[in-house]
């Protein structure tokens, strides 16, 4: 698979990682140039290969994370699958893993003995709860950074449960941090040479994202609790049903925006009244200017509020389902790829690099690799194996063919 000449063109990454955390921050890598070789066992492949949902048997959430890569297949349950990963470090910048912490280092192939062996190594360890702390030892998927972070906590609405989100959240963006974190590490390699871990929590990003109730926790001793779609500290704000029952959104996060809202409402005067002429004030009546907020929306369908909020500049939305954005012709732009190559999937669209770059238009997206496809391929290239090595190595199970 031809590599995008983005500005990682020239790193080689060995993606040890399953699911969805590691994968992401191989996509991510992918996104900008890398060659990313995906290591999977040769029986089962990544488990993500069973997400739904799926089309004719392959899971769009596997394609969407794992398009363009390559499959080696190899059992790191065995003592010559670790060799051969030690082999490759000497030939990789780049290794991601995801496995519970200690476990590659009781295989031997963890930061520190890689590092012995190529000193320039990056090596992104993804984990529950990171490879240091009381709990770096627990295992830890997304629902447990979700609810662990304080994430869930405060999603929702005061009469209703806490709530962890319908999709890979923690996983997303603890595996945009990690290429984060491995960028970070290859351009200060650049400058003195030498390699690094890269030490990611699933838990943390989230926590960070979440952070200003703990720090009002501990400046105040406020607990922070579910506020449904208000932030708890601006005010109005919110998701809003128009006349015709379709939903958007409006953000008066600030004192010039509010004033424009008022207006575009016909309500002008509302900023000279008492009860909401600042942010603080309208806080403490919210629950009544959302009230006016809400019942003016439901005056008129969404496309003419939209329109009137746009026209006095407020911050505004439509609620998009996936049929929504598949049309609009901002996203289809910016935002849409097509992912080719699957017979499976046929012509679909997903979202492309979080991360846009002037001089850089992005990578095609060129391929779902099978469990293996590409290990005879990886194996010669980069060991340098031939035909007969190969063939012992799949004889005796280690490695596996697509």
């Amino acid at each position: 698979m031809a590599q995008s000449q983005g500005p990682l063109a020239g790193v080689k990454v060995l993606e040890l990682g399953s699911m969805y955390a590691a994968p992401t921050c191989g996509r991510m890598l992918r996104d900008f140039g890398a060659d990313v070789v995906k290591v999977e066992d040769p029986a089962t492949g990544d488990y993500a290969r069973q997400w739904t949902p799926m089309k004719n048997g392959q899971s769009f959430g596997f394609g969407r994370l794992n398009s363009g890569k390559r499959s080696l297949a190899l059992d790191l349950r065995t003592e010559q699958a670790h060799d051969l990963i030690r082999r490759l470090a000497t030939e990789v910048d780049v290794v991601i893993e995801n496995f519970r912490p200690g476990r590659v280092d009781a295989w031997g192939i963890g930061y520190q003995a890689l590092s012995e062996i190529n000193p320039r190594i990056v090596v992104t360890s993804v984990s529950g709860f990171g490879q240091f702390g009381p709990n770096k030892a627990k295992p830890g998927f997304g629902t447990v950074a979700e609810t662990g972070s304080g994430f869930a906590y405060i999603n929702g609405w005061p009469e209703t449960p806490p709530t962890s989100p319908p999709f890979g959240f923690a996983d997303s963006i603890s595996g945009i941090a990690a290429a984060m974190g491995t960028a970070m590490a290859l351009y200060r390699r650049e400058r003195d040479g030498r390699g690094d871990q890269v030490d990611v929590a699933l838990y943390e990003p989230l926590m960070f994202i979440v952070g200003d109730m703990i720090m009002n926790y501990t400046g105040t001793g406020f607990v922070q609790g579910r506020v449904g779609n208000g932030t708890g500290s601006a005010s109005p704000r919110g998701v809003y049903q128009a006349a015709d029952g379709k939903w958007l959104s409006i953000a008066a996060s600030n004192q010039r925006i509010a004033k424009r809202l008022f207006a575009a409402m016909g309500q002008p005067e509302l900023i000279e009244d008492p009860r909401y002429a600042t942010n603080a004030v309208r806080m403490q009546h919210n629950d009544e200017l959302q009230e006016k907020v809400t019942a003016w929306v439901a005056e008129r369908p969404r496309d003419e509020i939209l329109k009137i909020l746009d026209e006095h500049e407020v911050v505004c939305s439509q609620v998009n389902d996936a049929s929504d954005i598949v049309q609009d012709e901002h996203y289809l732009e910016r935002t849409l790829v097509e992912l080719q190559g699957s017979e499976a999937l046929g012509r679909v669209l997903m979202p492309g690099p979080v991360v846009h770059l002037h001089d850089y238009h992005g990578p095609t997206y060129d391929g779902i690799p099978s469990i293996g496809e590409h290990t005879d391929e990886v194996l010669e290239q980069w060991l340098g194996l031939g035909q007969a090595e190969r063939d012992e190595l799949v004889a005796a199970g280690v490695a596996g063919r697509g």
